[in-house]
């Protein structure tokens, strides 16, 4: 009995130490194991330091890029004159606030006397042009049609007008029949708009300028009176969004509000409905004959994007036939695609007229025309071609000289 307890009790003892070997094992694994995942872990802690540090680093340059660029903007925004720039380093965009200030007080007592006859003038136009219950946009556009018609058409007389010596860049240069740079037309559209109680900027760059005008919609809409006289073409420059003023304009909008407005677009507002492009030709020709400048049209079946570049296509052929067409040689077209509040297009047709003069002409076949050729031949003891023949001839050059100064004026101050 006592040696099969001994016995048994070894067993015992072995088995123990078996467990015991095998806890250390399964303990030293575990410690392994362990050490292992917090190895890991800190290897896994700091890449995502890393990570973050370089995220961090990247989020903080962007700041800083930001902050940068809008430290840019306010320092342009500061800087940014309106009043008191000269355009092409000559012509001075002046403030016209007192004159507009003194109408809608009725008080003129504190003006200078050409600013009483600069205010004098426009008021008289606007009683003529504005009717009781326009809203902003008519009284825009009374304005506009007024300016296109009546400013600056001190142009193209081979003999010196009266005021026109000097190009006007002022209201009171401007409204009183100057020939006028594209600072007088500024000015003097923003000093009616101002009158009429609108809010009005005059956008320029070293050369240009022209306006940005706030109608009743709270949008604003750009306007170049200028370009649209001197190019002879009506509404090509009224009432634009800045996506299209940027096709033939530059300028630094940093401290400008943003024209987006398309409601009163005049290609909105005027636009005739044609069941397809195929109808515009004979359109367009009427135009002509009728001595249109301009012409807008949508269509029944709203056009594709992809179906818009048959718009050039239309453009070449027509401008094609016109030069195929006595008294057209002069004449070319242009377009441009707008589009309405649906973002539908519209397509704009432009029609420009670059051997017309403004210049007043005398009837050379008259009684007092046959009366000067027979003074002038008498008084030099030579003799004349008959009056229509020199006549023409003087207008040729008239025109040459013309078309030379036009180009000038356009590269310095238009």
């Amino acid at each position: 009995m006592n040696e099969e307890r001994k016995e048994t009790d070894v067993s015992q003892r072995d088995d123990l130490n078996k467990h015991a070997k095998t806890g250390k094992a399964v303990k030293a694994v575990a410690s392994v194991t362990l050490a292992g995942c917090l190895v890991a872990s800190l290897g896994l802690n700091i890449y995502q330091a890393r990570q973050s540090s370089s995220q961090n680093r990247k989020v903080n340059k962007f700041i800083d890029n930001q902050l940068e660029r809008q430290a840019k903007e306010e320092e342009q925004e500061n800087t940014y004159q309106e009043d008191g720039y000269k355009v092409g380093n000559q012509y001075e965009i002046r403030s016209t606030t007192h004159i507009s200030d003194a109408y809608k007080s009725g008080d003129d007592s504190k003006l200078k006397e050409e600013d009483k006859e600069t205010l004098q003038m426009a008021s008289d136009v606007l009683k003529k042009i504005i009717k009781d219950g326009m809203n902003s946009y008519e009284k825009e556009l009374a304005v506009y049609q007024w300016m296109f018609k009546n400013v600056g058409q001190g142009h193209g007389s081979s003999v010196t007008l009266p005021g026109s010596n000097d190009s006007a860049f002022t209201p009171h240069g401007a409204l009183s029949g100057q020939s006028t740079v594209c600072v007088g037309y500024a000015t003097t559209f923003r000093l009616f708009m101002n009158m009429l109680d609108m809010d009005c900027h005059i956008v320029h760059n070293e050369y240009h300028s022209w306006d940005m005008v706030q109608l009743d919609d709270n949008e604003w809409y750009q306007v170049d009176v200028y370009s649209d006289v001197s190019g002879r073409c009506q509404y090509q420059n009224f009432n634009m969004t800045d996506e299209i003023s940027r096709s033939s304009h530059d300028w630094d909008g940093s401290a400008l509000p943003e024209a987006k407005g398309v409601k009163y677009s005049y290609a909105v507002q005027n636009s005739k409905e044609l069941q397809d492009i195929f109808k515009v030709p004979a359109k367009i020709k009427k135009a002509l004959d009728t001595k249109k400048s301009s012409a807008f049209f949508k269509f029944k079946k709203p056009l594709r994007r992809e179906q818009l570049p048959i718009a050039d296509l239309l453009l070449n052929q027509m401008n094609m036939a016109l030069s195929s067409l006595p008294g057209f040689d002069n004449y070319n077209m242009g377009g441009m695609w707008y589009q309405d509040e649906q973002d539908q297009y519209i397509l704009g047709i432009f029609i420009h007229n670059y051997g017309e003069t403004d210049t007043p002409s005398f009837d050379e076949n008259s009684p007092e025309a046959k009366k000067m050729l027979e003074a002038v031949t008498k008084a030099f003891e030579v003799e004349l071609p008959e009056a229509k023949e020199s006549t023409e001839a003087a207008d040729v050059i008239t025109r040459e000289l013309r078309t030379s100064d036009s180009v000038s004026e356009t590269i310095t101050v238009g």
